[in-house]
């Protein structure tokens, strides 16, 4: 079945978040589209059209509700005629440099995987290099149920979460999963297991941010000085429905981040740095690209408050390269300031007052991917600049 819907009273500004948040209203979902003012929903789901639609304009309340006047403001654009127009998805598939276990979910071979070693070597070298006495840290894939709870995650990106969790303490319990198991003839999506009996509820979550851990980790603690500066990289992790379809938007990456902890100004002054280390590269590099003014993507009935209030106080910069053959953008970097959110949260202390914090976030997966979407696979034909940065990497690897 097909739900259409009237996307009248809805700024064009917002299609693309109610485009995300439409995928899921029902798991039975198969495609989404907008196409002239209206929003189209093709589903195999046991709801009704009426049903479906009546969840379309919850969401459209929800993006559309207030004037807030969003604050719209390019800091910044390098703009470049790149030599390649491609499917860069499909060549690398064709070749068998990435191996696609479903939508989001891919295996990376060379050179896709050199690309990526190389991508993180030069955000360190080139940008958090920069920066004096950064500290380097290495997190766990997991987070703590209770560690996210504080970050406020489960009320702003509760659609994201992959929960993490075991079979009870329990033979009779682990006997009986295994030999239903086995006599499926091994496992099945409609195996009949009650796994809600089987399970306990979940202490632990699947990490969707490298930062969270820098926090948990200063949790009581009084910083000495203006404050602290650490290099982190982990695998993150975020559930996003049919979204996964969309070019560069993984359900495993990577994410490099230079994160600051300290008094405000000197959050202030090196978020400002970490711009202008990322513009320069940016240039350095010849890769199509804007620096804009933006918004996390919250889940919640107050997302055009916590939008407004981010973009107006300009709390979040994204970094976008643009993919030549879907004529779009994606984010590659974000540069974040969180104010003393995070401080609070965690009693991060510097003297009497609480710690404010801010970021700088590198997406690996999604700068190579849009990298090779400009310029291909020919090494030839990358810019001048990449390309012997690249090969001078490779010999010291080696």
């Amino acid at each position: 079945m097909e739900c259409v819907v009237s996307l009248e009273g809805l700024a064009s500004s917002q299609h693309g978040q109610l485009k995300y948040a439409a995928a899921f209203i029902d798991e039975h979902i198969r495609d989404i589209r907008i196409n002239n003012n209206h929003i189209y929903i093709k589903h195999e789901s046991a709801k009704s059209n009426e049903a479906i639609e009546t969840q379309v304009r919850r969401l459209i309340e929800r993006f559309s509700h207030g004037d807030f006047g969003f604050k719209e403001n390019v800091l910044f654009e390098h703009r470049v005629d790149t030599p390649y127009q491609g499917d860069i998805i499909q060549e690398l598939v064709e070749k068998k440099v990435i191996k696609v276990l479903e939508p989001g979910l891919f295996i990376f071979r060379e050179p896709f995987s050199s690309l990526m070693r190389f991508l993180d070597y030069s955000f360190m070298s080139k940008i958090a290099g920069r920066f004096s006495d950064v500290k380097e840290e290495s997190y766990p894939a997991v987070i703590h149920a209770d560690t996210l709870n504080k970050t406020n995650h489960f009320t702003s990106f509760p659609e994201h979460i992959h929960f993490l969790t075991h079979l009870r303490e329990d033979l009779d319990i682990i006997e009986s999963f295994s030999q239903t198991i086995r006599e499926a003839g091994g496992w099945k999506q409609e195996a009949p297991l009650d796994l809600n009996e089987a399970m306990p509820k979940p202490k632990f979550t699947m990490n969707p941010s490298t930062c969270y851990h820098c926090y948990e980790g200063l949790q009581n603690e009084t910083l000495e000085g203006d404050g602290i500066i650490v290099a982190a990289i982990s695998k993150c992790h975020r559930f996003e429905s049919r979204n996964h379809s969309d070019f560069g938007r993984l359900l495993d990456f990577s994410m490099r981040e230079i994160i600051f902890v300290g008094k405000p100004d000197f959050v202030k002054e090196n978020r400002l740095r970490s711009i202008e280390y990322l513009k320069e590269l940016a240039a350095e590099w010849n890769v199509d690209s804007m620096l804009e003014i933006a918004n996390d993507p919250f889940f919640t009935n107050d997302f055009q408050t916590k939008a407004s209030f981010q973009r107006n106080q300009e709390m979040k910069y994204e970094l976008r390269l643009t993919i030549p053959h879907i004529n779009k953008s994606i984010a590659c970097s974000s540069v974040n300031f969180h104010s003393n959110t995070f401080g609070n949260a965690f009693n991060i202390k510097m003297g009497k007052r609480n710690a404010v914090t801010g970021c700088v976030g590198f997406g690996i997966e999604r700068w190579a991917f849009a990298f090779l979407a400009q310029y291909g696979l020919d090494e030839a034909q990358w810019p001048a600049a990449f390309r012997e940065q690249y090969h001078a990497w490779q010999q010291k690897s080696l």
